[in-house]
């Protein structure tokens, strides 16, 4: 038997779509959307009032601040990425000293990033619509590649390339057995550096692994792509790397670029096509799925 929340209100514009919105009206009494950001924490409170659920999406954030204050909160809803505590736009460890449970989705957009990535790189090594890095076109049979970092979208990607024949390697924080036994190997973030042609860097969101050492362990005639959500690199490191002849900068959001200079942003081996390329029709499908699915999830086990 599952029961309802008396209120639930996405306090800030959320991606559900439709039909999601209109399930969503099974699950609580009474629902409520905002469609324009909060000004501050105070507007926040003022939208959850008594309710027992608030949703929040990618462009906001409920601290501790909130969390103390919202006399009724029992369930916080993330409707975006939530890939560890330290990222989330969310206090999750405070919501848990309230008895607030914090809830958050993954693997809802990773296919259209891996899409992106094996088409970005097929353009470049192809020259179809863009200046050849070489005189002939090249395949990626035997491209030396390397992923910093090979979780749910660095997965896929190493995934697709190695079917393509390319010679995928990776570093992450522990070895993945079920990798090494697909001929994707480990190597240690120096070395991976060194060999790679082409370097990926998945990371979760505030995690910056490259700096000025590390962009010297890369060297020049490179190219690297960025599909993290936010900067996997300190910005002026990188921009003194993509300054260098023959290195190649891509990624999707204009926030994988993080503060770098208009200068740098604006120069012709800096690619970014300026949206998610995970945020595909499927992709805000299943993330509205996941999302109600964490909603049913929580009123099963608790009202």
């Amino acid at each position: 038997m599952m029961g309802k929340f008396k209120k639930i209100v996405a306090v800030a514009p959320v991606n559900l779509v439709p039909w999601a919105r209109e399930e969503l009206k099974e699950y609580a009494e009474e629902t409520v959307f905002y469609d324009t950001p909060p000004k501050d924490d105070e507007e926040i409170l003022e939208r959850i009032g008594d309710a027992d659920a608030a949703l929040i999406g990618i462009s906001s954030s409920i601290g501790k601040y909130v969390l103390e204050k919202a006399p009724n909160l029992k369930y916080v809803g993330m409707v975006c990425s939530l890939y560890s505590e330290e990222s989330a736009n969310v206090d999750i460890a405070f919501a848990r000293t309230k008895g607030i449970t914090v809830k958050g989705v993954r693997n809802y957009g990773d296919r259209g990033v891996a899409e992106y990535a094996v088409y970005q790189l097929i353009r470049i090594l192809h020259g179809y619509d863009f200046k050849r890095r070489q005189e002939k076109s090249r395949e990626l049979t035997g491209l030396k590649v390397g992923m910093v970092g090979i979780g749910d979208s660095g997965g896929l990607i190493a995934d697709a390339l190695h079917f393509f024949g390319a010679e995928v390697s990776y570093f992450a924080r522990s070895k993945k057995a079920e990798r090494e036994r697909q001929g994707i190997c480990y190597k240690p973030l120096e070395e991976l550096l060194r060999d790679s042609e082409v370097v990926f860097t998945c990371l979760n969101k505030n995690t910056i692994l490259l700096h000025e050492e590390e962009f010297r362990q890369l060297g020049d005639g490179k190219i690297m792509f960025n599909t993290s959500i936010g900067p996997a690199a300190d910005m002026d490191a990188l921009e003194g790397w993509i300054k260098r002849d023959g290195n190649l900068f891509c990624c999707d959001m204009t926030e994988s670029l993080g503060d770098m200079s208009e200068e740098v942003r604006n120069r012709e081996n800096v690619i970014c096509i300026g949206e998610s390329s995970g945020m595909t029709e499927q992709a805000y499908d299943l993330l509205a799925r996941k999302s109600l699915d964490n909603i049913k999830e929580y009123l099963v086990k608790n009202i």
